[in-house]
C-alpha cells in the first residue's frame, strides 16, 4: 500500500435483527500522547498522583462549595465553579500543591420544614454532621496516600464551622505525625467586601448573599452563569433570595476580589505549613 492510500475496512452495524455490511474509507490518523499538567486530582491518573507525591507535592486543597439558590440572576452552582477556579490558581502559585474534587453538597438548611436556602427549588443540603464526616474521610484518604498538608478551602459561610471542627479533631489525633489539616480562615469571605466599601460602595449594596462580590467574580470569569437582565437589588425576606445590589458589580471589581482571595489563601497556607509544626 502506497503512502497516503486510504485504508479500506468493513463495518458491521447491528440494529435489532438487521445486519448492514458496508465499506468505508478512512485516512490514517496520528495520535500523540500529551503530558498532563493539571493540578486537579480528578484529571490525573493514579500513577501521576504517585509521581507527584514522590516529587514532594504533598499539599492538597479540599475545596468546599455548595449547591444553593443565588437570587434571580445567578446559577445554583456558583460556589462550586468559583472555588474550583480559585483552588486551582492557589495550587499553581504554591507550586507543590494539588486539588481534590469540590465538595458540592454542604449544609444549606433543614429539609422538612425547609429553612434557609432550602426554601428555594434546586438547593441541596446535607446535615452538618454528615458534611463533617465526608470532609473528615476525604482528609483521611488523602493522608493515607501520602499527602501531609490538607487545606480546607470553603467558599460558603455554612461550611466554615464544619471545616473548623474537622481540622481541630484531626490535628489532635495527628499531632505526632507529619500530617496537618488547615482550615483557611483568611480566604472566606476574604477582604473583598471591605475593599468594596473602600471604593465607595454602600453596605446595603455590598450586601451578604449573591451580591457584588460573587456577581463581579462571575462577570470576570464566566458571565454565562449570570442572567444579566435580572440584576435587581434584594433584601432579606423579600422572596428573591438575594441580599444586596448585584447591578453594582463590574469586571474590574471581580478581577481584584479574586486576586485578593487567592493571595490571602496562598499566604495563609505557606504560614500554616510552618507554624502548625512548631
Amino acid at each position: 500500500m502506497s503512502k497516503g492510500t486510504p485504508i479500506r475496512i468493513t463495518v458491521a452495524v447491528v440494529v435489532g435483527a438487521v445486519v448492514t455490511i458496508g465499506v468505508c474509507c478512512i485516512w490514517p490518523v496520528v495520535v500523540t500522547a500529551q503530558a498532563p499538567e493539571s493540578v486537579f486530582l480528578e484529571e490525573m491518573t493514579w500513577p501521576e498522583v504517585r509521581e507527584a507525591l514522590e516529587a514532594a507535592r504533598t499539599t492538597v486543597i479540599i475545596p468546599t462549595g455548595g449547591t444553593e439558590q443565588n437570587g434571580l440572576h445567578m446559577v445554583l452552582g456558583k460556589h462550586n465553579y468559583l472555588v474550583r477556579y480559585k483552588a486551582g490558581e492557589i495550587a499553581r502559585r504554591l507550586g507543590d500543591t494539588l486539588v481534590a474534587p469540590v465538595m458540592a453538597y454542604v449544609p444549606e438548611g433543614d429539609v422538612n420544614p425547609p429553612t434557609s436556602h432550602m426554601r428555594f427549588p434546586g438547593t441541596i443540603t446535607t446535615p452538618p454532621d454528615v458534611f463533617e464526616r465526608v470532609l473528615e474521610f476525604a482528609a483521611r484518604s488523602l493522608v493515607q496516600h501520602g499527602f501531609e498538608d490538607i487545606a480546607l478551602l470553603g467558599d460558603s459561610g455554612g461550611n466554615q464551622a464544619g471545616q473548623q471542627t474537622v481540622s481541630e479533631t484531626l490535628n489532635i489525633e495527628w499531632r505526632d505525625t507529619p500530617a496537618r489539616v488547615h482550615h483557611l480562615t483568611e480566604f472566606y469571605p476574604g477582604p473583598g467586601d471591605a475593599w468594596l466599601l473602600d471604593q465607595g460602595e454602600t453596605p446595603e449594596d455590598v450586601g451578604s448573599h449573591a451580591s457584588i462580590h460573587d456577581t463581579a467574580s462571575l462577570l470576570f470569569l464566566n458571565p454565562e452563569m449570570l442572567r444579566l437582565d435580572r440584576l435587581d437589588s434584594g433584601v432579606a425576606g423579600d422572596g428573591s433570595g438575594l441580599i444586596g445590589n448585584p447591578s453594582r458589580a463590574t469586571v474590574e471589581y471581580g478581577a481584584r476580589i479574586l486576586e485578593m482571595q487567592i493571595d490571602a489563601a496562598v499566604r495563609q497556607i505557606r504560614t500554616l505549613r510552618d507554624s502548625s509544626r512548631r
